[in-house]
């Protein structure tokens, strides 16, 4: 393709799905009782095994996504999508790394996370196959930005309070009612919804938002996304496909850096509508 796709780890995509669209994935890393891993080297059961032994996660380098660059450099440039920079310093890195490269190589932010950040890839790659020039792959990734939501339940917000993403009086407050948290994360930050008063009924009002935002003729994009807890997710799809046959569709697994700061058991649903008419 003559505009090259790169993103990082947190973005959640399979590897079989990112490498079918040409995807390069920068891997973000985790330190783990002193010794440093490159996001995926540690299973999740490993992590949470050890996660005692105290943990730190970090973007990769200047260095590493420049290196990235660099090897999938496109005849148009490359498009290197991250992570919301309010949650990461990745953006600043594939920044810098951009200096590093000759090259057209321009810097998205999506503003967002996990599946979401998935589907603003995955909208990208699709244009840059079809030819599409790095304007107009830039454009699309903004598009679909504006349009994606991420919806998840946490088993407790414990972890996002702690890596400060979330107020800590809404996880004080989950806890003493023993509700179920929700939160949308949108624009760079974590929303707390109204809690659910079980799991079930979380993931109940998941797809009812889904749904309930649907726009008559619109093609649907959906992930599901889980940390520790495909189950849940996979039926979270299934009951999508009862209702919508989806444009694009994957489950996502949280890769063992995101659950540091989500913890285990993370479940939810990112999607968009697609409006635009078919070429």
């Amino acid at each position: 393709m003559s505009v090259s796709i790169v993103t990082d780890s947190a973005a959640s995509l399979p590897a079989d799905l990112a490498a079918c669209h040409d995807i390069t994935v920068v891997p973000m890393s985790l330190t783990l009782g002193g010794i440093s891993y490159r996001d995926g080297d540690l299973s999740l059961a490993e992590l949470l095994s050890r996660l005692d032994e105290g943990v730190t996660t970090s973007a990769p380098s200047p260095g590493e996504v420049a290196k990235a660059v660099e090897e999938s450099l496109g005849d148009d440039g490359v498009l290197v999508l991250t992570i919301a920079g309010t949650m990461s310093g990745t953006f600043h890195a594939a920044h810098v790394a951009s200096s590093l490269v000759d090259g057209a190589v321009r810097v998205f932010d999506t503003e967002t996370a996990a599946g979401a950040e998935g589907l603003v890839v995955l909208a990208a790659a699709l244009v840059a196959r079809d030819g599409g020039r790095l304007d107009e792959v830039e454009a699309t990734a903004a598009h679909v930005r504006d349009r994606v939501r991420l919806v998840a339940t946490v088993d407790s917000l414990d972890h996002l309070v702690r890596s400060g993403r979330v107020p800590g009086i809404a996880g004080r407050a989950g806890r003493s009612l023993g509700l179920n948290p929700l939160f949308e994360f949108r624009r760079g930050h974590p929303r707390p919804l109204r809690p659910a008063l079980s799991r079930p009924t979380a993931l109940d009002r998941m797809t009812a938002a889904l749904f309930n935002s649907r726009v008559a003729g619109a093609r649907l994009h959906v992930a599901a996304l889980h940390a520790g807890a495909p189950e849940p997710a996979e039926r979270l799809l299934e009951q999508v496909r009862a209702e919508v046959d989806p444009a694009t569709e994957f489950l996502g697994s949280f890769s063992p850096v995101m659950v540091v700061h989500t913890g285990p058991g993370l479940v939810g649903l990112a999607w968009w509508w697609d409006e635009r008419p078919l070429s």
